[in-house]
Order: C-alpha cells, then sequence, then structure tokens
C-alpha cells in the first residue's frame, strides 16, 4: 500500500504490470486514478481495507476490472480473517451483478475460510501463511489443494 499511487502508475506499468490495483483510501479522486491507469492499458483494481464502505464504488463500475476485499488489516502476514468481510464479499457481488469484474480477497484466507469466501462471491483469492505453512515443494503444493474450491 502506498499513499500517493497518481505517482508511480507509470513505473508500475514500464515495470510489467498489466493489472494495477489502489486502495480506495488513499485516492483523493479515485475516478481519476482509475482512468489513468486505464489510459496506460493497464486493468485497474481497487482495494477496500477492512473498515472501509463500499459506497460510491457503484458510480466506477465502467473503470474497474478488479475489487480486492482486504480481510485483514494490511501490514502483516499471518492475521485472522475478519468475519465481517463475507458479508462486504456479499454486497459487492450484488452491486457488480452480472459485469466482468473480479471479487478478490486477501487475508487470513485458509483452507476452512476459502470456501466461504468464494460462496460469498469471491473469485480470486490471495493466501500466504496458508500456502508457505512448510519447507518444501511438496507442501506448498499440498496447501495450494487444500485451499481449492470443491464443488
Amino acid at each position: 500500500m502506498i499513499s500517493n499511487p497518481d505517482e508511480y502508475i507509470e513505473q508500475y506499468k514500464n515495470a510489467g504490470s498489466d493489472i494495477i490495483t489502489v486502495h480506495k483510501e488513499v485516492c483523493g479522486h479515485l475516478d481519476k486514478t482509475l482512468s489513468s491507469i486505464k489510459n496506460t492499458g493497464c486493468k485497474a483494481g481497487v482495494s477496500i481495507n477492512p473498515a472501509t464502505s463500499i459506497s460510491g464504488l457503484e458510480f466506477l463500475l465502467d473503470k474497474l476490472d478488479l475489487i480486492l476485499v482486504m480481510t485483514v488489516n494490511p501490514g502483516f502476514g499471518g492475521q485472522v480473517f475478519i468475519d465481517s468481510s463475507l458479508n462486504k464479499i456479499k454486497l459487492i457481488k450484488e452491486l457488480i451483478n452480472d459485469k466482468p469484474i473480479k471479487i478478490q480477497v486477501d487475508g487470513g484466507i485458509n483452507k476452512m475460510i476459502a470456501p466461504s469466501v468464494i460462496d460469498a462471491g469471491a473469485n480470486v483469492i490471495v493466501a500466504g501463511s496458508a500456502v508457505f505453512n512448510g519447507n518444501n515443494v511438496e507442501s506448498y503444493s499440498k496447501n495450494i489443494n487444500a485451499l481449492r474450491y470443491k464443488i
């Protein structure tokens, strides 16, 4: 998370990014920032911290390719999933309806939580501690497979 994303959009694009996600909380003019991202040819995402409202996103859906719901407070790994995030995911799913906007979740995701966030509407999950618990590729592979949703 950076506090001045507008200053770095071109640098991220030039570094090879094809999607750039910014935190809603730090953008003074989120609409302008998302337009700047789209103007580089990148896809645009917005990240929302646990205490941040989704209010206003309904006016930006035409500029969004991804909404990232932070399910812990950003800053360090190993935090516990904040249960109220499930309702936020459901509200976002209702808001975007059938638009091709990805709903990503990040924070506290493990094999018990993953099915709940997917049922709520998420279609992209980020897992750190749940994956890198172990000391070799085989353990990482096993951890990733445990996260896969079984329909």
